[in-house]
């Protein structure tokens, strides 16, 4: 399994990428997707729902369970997929593409997350 070099990553598992235009994209990595088994429905952050760092901000139900989704940065939400919540299934055929969960505008620099290689050694550990 290969993470993106391009992205960041939190210890609970969500990827960051870099700003455009103050926004960045936030999903799950593939790790995670894998260890939920098949995920079925998709709780996400409404437009203009304000997110904190490492809160709660959205649920992932799989066949196996219900997980916290976590926000790796604080923000204001500016987009969430509609796609993935009509195809949750998306979370798991395509976590880095199609898969992604919402869209924020970052309010400060994220501090503590991960490089691609730190979160590979973070999650063969």
């Amino acid at each position: 399994m290969s993470n993106p070099q391009q992205l960041r990553y939190s210890k609970e598992h969500e990827w960051l990428s870099d700003a455009e235009g103050g926004v960045s994209t936030v999903g799950i990595t593939e790790h995670a997707a894998n260890a939920l088994g098949d995920v079925v429905f998709v709780q996400l952050p409404a437009v203009g729902d304000k997110v904190t760092a490492g809160e709660t901000c959205g649920e992932l139900e799989s066949t196996k369970s219900v997980s916290d989704l976590y926000s790796p940065v604080t923000g204001e939400v500016t987009e969430a997929n509609q796609d993935v919540v009509d195809d949750p299934s998306l979370v798991n055929t395509a976590p880095f593409e199609g898969g992604w969960l919402f869209k924020v505008r970052v309010e400060g620099e994220p501090d503590d997350l991960l490089s691609s290689d730190e979160y590979t050694a973070f999650t063969a550990g």
